[in-house]
């Protein structure tokens, strides 16, 4: 399994198990995601969801190495379902946040980032575009920070992510700090902890149901291009496309 999932006294634990692609976004990881968020938004006991991971990176965003990486409907998708989920959902970051993950990211209700974690939108030195996850993600970025990031790819810490609005807080021990909202989210009942994230998560769904289906016609476009092709063959291969300066 890529997507482990664990119950304690509230809290369903589902962790990204797949260091080897460093948590990559591969058809089986988005699918088995899915089908825990499924499971938690099911069972009565369960009150919150923490999303966490394995190894050095929580998620490095599409696995360019299959032969058809996750398309952007897929993606949309799954970050509908975080968003939609009737119960909060906490990320907990220890590592390393790069493209699509940053989507990911961006649709838990709270996020907390260890000091180490480091964060870059890649996609533009790729040939593509932060399309799809753009639909969680501008509704709660400072729109400076964002125009900044998404254009240059350079990397970002943990404190910045926190400044901008990309993750809740940045902390040196991030287990204490998830076990403190996690012991307030026991105390809200399914009722008021659904209907409270509703009003929080409202305009990133008029986003959804604005922007998703013209995002991603925009991604698939981007994907198929020629520009995208060298940009990932080049990352692959790690050298710089024949763009750089």
């Amino acid at each position: 399994m890529l997507v482990r999932s664990s119950y304690e006294h509230g809290i369903t634990t589902l962790t990204l198990d797949s260091p080897h692609n460093r948590n990559a976004l591969s058809a089986r990881l988005v699918g088995e995601l899915g089908d825990g968020l499924e499971r938690a938004a099911e069972d009565a006991d369960t009150r919150a969801v923490v999303l966490t991971h394995t190894g050095t990176t929580f998620c490095s965003g599409a696995d360019l190495s299959e032969p058809t990486p996750t398309g952007p409907a897929e993606l949309t998708r799954l970050l509908r379902a975080v968003v939609e989920l009737p119960k909060p959902v906490v990320a907990r970051v220890t590592g390393h946040v790069r493209a699509g993950g940053l989507g990911l990211l961006g649709a838990c209700d709270i996020s907390v980032a260890g000091t180490s974690s480091s964060f870059a939108f890649t996609e533009a030195r790729l040939g593509l575009a932060p399309a799809v996850i753009s639909l969680p993600l501008l509704p709660r970025l400072d729109a400076r920070a964002a125009a900044r990031y998404y254009l240059t790819g350079e990397r970002f810490d943990a404190a910045e992510a926190a400044r901008i609005g990309l993750v809740t807080a940045a902390d040196d021990d991030v287990d204490a700090f998830v076990a403190r909202i996690t012991d307030g989210l026991r105390r809200g009942s399914p009722q008021g902890l659904a209907e409270s994230k509703r009003l929080a998560t409202a305009e990133v769904l008029r986003t959804f149901d604005r922007d998703a289906a013209e995002l991603a016609q925009r991604s698939a476009r981007l994907f198929a291009s020629a520009e995208a092709r060298e940009g990932m063959t080049a990352f692959l291969a790690k050298k710089d496309p024949s763009w750089v300066r």
